[in-house]
């Protein structure tokens, strides 16, 4: 494993249960691939009564840029604030995430960027299926372009 919970913590604004990626697999300049088994916890900050909602997914998604602009040097530092700005192409296969009993895959691959601003594509996998795909817009690290 190329980062643990604790590494992609520092990496990312959220702690705790809050932070849903377990682990990094692969990472290179331009794609991840992530490993979480948080969508099992009942104590998901993002699960509902009735469980926990497939567009979530989108959040592991942008944890797992983020997490990729940490490793790969675009941020260099924890960002203090960062802003999903959009999300477009988003085509889920499943209902809910919780559901899935095998360990979800993250992936995601850089299209296009600047130091501050990434368009991605993202991928999330059960059990070799892939269960929600989209692209996504991300500022890394809103507090420096406030600036």
């Amino acid at each position: 494993m190329l980062a643990s919970k604790e590494r992609i913590a520092s990496l990312i604004p959220h702690s705790g249960n809050m932070c849903l990626l377990d682990g990094v697999l692969e990472c290179d300049a331009q794609h991840i691939r992530c490993v979480s088994h948080s969508h099992l916890d009942q104590h998901n900050p993002l699960r509902t009564d009735e469980g926990l909602p497939v567009l979530c997914g989108i959040e592991y998604a942008a944890q797992a840029m983020a997490v990729h602009g940490g490793m790969t040097g675009q941020v260099g530092h924890k960002p203090r604030a960062g802003y999903l700005v959009g999300v477009r192409d988003v085509v889920s296969h499943v209902p809910r995430l919780d559901t899935l009993a095998a360990e979800l895959m993250i992936e995601a691959e850089k299209l296009m960027g600047d130091d501050a601003r990434v368009m991605y594509q993202f991928s999330l996998s059960s059990n070799g299926a892939v269960v929600m795909q989209g692209k996504a817009t991300v500022v890394l690290d809103a507090d420096r372009m406030a600036a």
